[in-house]
């Protein structure tokens, strides 16, 4: 009798074999666990090796039942209470399995609960040492998480009911956009040519994919490039944090209240991601159908996200993360003691609320993965994520030392993973990776000079006829101090600082800041911590400098050129910035050295961005050689336009319609595209 293609399939001579090498690695995985975890157990009776093997069998068994119930409770509860049933389920079958053991070595309920987390623990860094650090374990339970989606699909499309087949590589186009935050173009140049990006480094040495830089434009930061890729209104952001005159409030961009009140200015409908796409991790959502951990839709997963579930419930999700990520504190510490030793420079601390940060960013990529493989196989049109793991160190360790270069190594690994994931997909994605802004490096203000820049503010501000103050014990009853005229407020990003008279509600000019302050602007432009100083005249913005002005509207330049170290676009950017909503009264751009190209940072960071200067303008782009740029990249906007046009061209979004002069020929997207949509597989489209 000739056997069905799903049993052939079934009993596909690959497919027994890698079954069976899962379970013998499990089963020796989880002998060692229980055997290391028994011997460190206080007044655990000894036992032979018959009874540890019939205790890997019993687990085994708990495991095969209560892990799927679990899945369910999780899928139900969705958002925070999964992460905490995650962890919980990989507990409760080791605890349940030691609880049913025939051998009864464990009898404290306390004893068993804490010898379930061990357990649990050693065999999250078992697994991890026994996959020789890869992303094997990980790739599989991202597999079988795939295929269980487009199975649950055909079914609501009316397939069978139950199958053995896996389901086909998708053939419709889709595309997705890979952002690795803070990356700039030189950074990552320089690691593929070192050989450390395997995954970027074939795609672009075998020519499926093309590496060009874009210029982000001022200010350099997340939320205004994603403000301009995802919705093409990078303008409505003039920094991380501004002042609104009109409201009084100061906006802060990865607060989640904030980021909601600033898509609803951003939105028109027509966003990068409208139509069906999928936003995650990002600052905003780009106009998606479905937003996961975005931060202007602040809300975890909910149970509609089974890669959220699935992730939370897997022993090689939530709580391989958890484990590695506390082991990553640890070697954080290490790092941080190094730097300290070998008295690096510049540096900043490295402890606080950085160290929770490290094992928040691992797990935030890992579940992105997860979450995207998800979405890749529902067959959604276009996804968007971003992943912030270099960005995050970087700051704190410098943009080109080796801790930031570990994490964008990373990076690349997870491109391999979703290189990997493709063929599970329901779509043929077209994969492009990009960057939002760079870094540049330096010792911060503060540690140059012993002042911060708000403290310079206030010595410039301040009433010189005002005598010092007395000695307390010398001090009698005062009138109160007089109201100064205009409180300054002063909101920095990176070396990017908006200086706003916050009793004036206009915009305030040259002139009336002289009349009100008048060592303040020459006073900024004299420090030598600051190199530009941009004030609004009636002729338009210009910028003041230690030796000279540059009126930006006509160019004209009055002694020294302040914008030359800057670069030859410092003067548009400047310009396009002071058209930005909410723009402060004053800009103060620290200053760059010419020689390193190093900035001083008005933050605690010591690589930055937000300003000018060094590489934080410098972002990358890599793409498909195929796919015709057909923009300057000049701005996140025009990064915005690149993209939906590629969308148009595969399909996935409507053309805009254009008016046409009489007497033009009218070429067709494809006709432009040219081979564009030749069948390529993802890593080559």
């Amino acid at each position: 009798m000739a056997l069905s293609p799903e049993m052939r399939a079934l009993f596909a001579r690959r497919r027994v074999l890698g079954r069976v090498r899962a379970v013998l690695r499990s089963a020796i995985t989880t002998f060692v666990v229980v055997t290391v975890t028994l011997w460190l157990m206080p007044g655990v009776a000894s036992a032979d090796i018959v009874d540890t093997l019939g205790l890997v069998v019993l687990i085994a068994v708990v495991g095969a039942v209560l892990r799927p119930l679990l899945l369910l409770g999780i899928t139900a509860l969705g958002g925070w209470g999964a992460m905490l049933f995650g962890v919980i389920t990989q507990v409760a079958v080791m605890f349940v399995a030691l609880r049913l053991d025939p051998a009864n070595r464990i009898r404290s309920l306390p004893l068993l609960l804490i010898t379930a987390i061990l357990a649990v623990v050693f065999a999250a860094l078992l697994d991890w040492m026994a996959d020789a650090g890869s992303d094997d374990t990980f790739v599989r339970e991202a597999r079988r998480l795939m295929r269980a989606v487009r199975r649950r699909a055909a079914r609501q499309d009316g397939g069978p009911l139950f199958t053995l087949r896996r389901p086909r590589p998708g053939t419709e186009p889709g595309l997705l956009v890979i952002q690795l935050d803070g990356v700039a173009e030189p950074v990552l140049s320089w690691a593929v040519r070192a050989g450390n990006l395997p995954v970027l480094g074939q795609w672009l040495r075998s020519g499926s994919h093309s590496l060009r830089r874009w210029h982000t434009g001022l200010p350099s930061t997340t939320p205004a490039s994603q403000a301009g890729i995802l919705h093409g209104a990078s303008r409505q952001i003039p920094a991380f944090r501004w002042f609104e005159k009109d409201t009084g409030k100061v906006m802060v961009s990865n607060r989640p209240r904030d980021a909601a009140m600033i898509e609803e200015r951003l939105s028109d409908g027509r966003g990068l991601l409208s139509g069906g796409g999928v936003s995650i991790g990002n600052a905003f959502g780009g106009d998606a159908a479905t937003n996961l951990l975005t931060v202007s839709h602040a809300a975890l997963p909910g149970r509609s996200a089974h890669g959220w579930a699935a992730f939370m419930a897997s022993p090689y999700g939530f709580t391989r993360a958890l484990v590695l990520g506390v082991a990553d504190v640890f070697t954080e510490l290490h790092q941080a003691r190094l730097q300290r030793r070998r008295n690096v420079h510049p540096r900043v601390s490295r402890s606080g609320a950085y160290l929770a940060l490290r094992p928040a960013a691992m797990l935030l990529r890992d579940v992105n993965v997860s979450l995207v493989a998800e979405q890749m196989a529902r067959g959604v049109p276009a996804i968007y994520c971003d992943l912030v793991n270099y960005d995050e160190v970087a700051h704190h360790a410098g943009p080109a030392r080796p801790e930031s270069m570990r994490q964008l190594e990373n990076l690349d690994r997870m491109l391999g993973v979703l290189e990997r994931l493709s063929p599970e997909a329901a779509r043929r994605y077209h994969l492009v990776v990009l960057s939002d802004h760079g870094q540049s490096q330096g010792a911060t203000f503060r540690q140059r000079y012993g002042e911060t820049l708000n403290e310079v503010v206030e010595q410039l501000t301040a009433d010189p006829a005002v005598s010092p103050p007395e000695p307390a014990e010398e001090q009698g009853p005062h009138d109160p101090d007089p109201m100064p005229a205009a409180p300054l407020l002063v909101l920095s990003s990176g070396n990017l600082s908006l200086i706003y008279l916050t009793r004036f509600t206009h915009r305030v000019l040259r002139a009336e800041i002289e009349e009100t302050y008048p060592r303040l602007i020459a006073g900024l432009a004299a420090h030598p911590g600051i190199g530009l100083v941009v004030a609004g005249d009636e002729d338009g913005p210009i910028a003041y400098g230690p030796g000279g002005t540059h009126r930006l509207r006509d160019g004209v330049v009055t002694g020294q050129d302040p914008l030359l170290p800057y670069g030859p676009q410092a003067r548009a950017d400047l310009l396009r910035h002071q058209e930005a909503a909410h723009v402060g009264d004053l800009v103060v751009i620290s200053a760059v050295d010419a020689e390193t190209a190093e900035v001083a940072a008005f933050e605690e960071l010591v690589g930055s961005h937000g300003g000018l200067g060094g590489w934080q303008t410098d972002a990358m782009l890599v793409h498909p050689a195929a796919w015709t740029v057909s923009t300057d990249l000049r701005g996140p906007d025009a990064v915005h336009r690149q993209l939906a046009e590629w969308l148009t061209m595969l399909g996935l979004r409507a053309p805009v319609r254009l008016a046409v002069v009489a007497g033009e020929p009218i070429h067709s997207l494809r006709e432009v595209a040219g081979d564009a949509l030749a069948d390529r597989p993802v890593a080559g489209g």
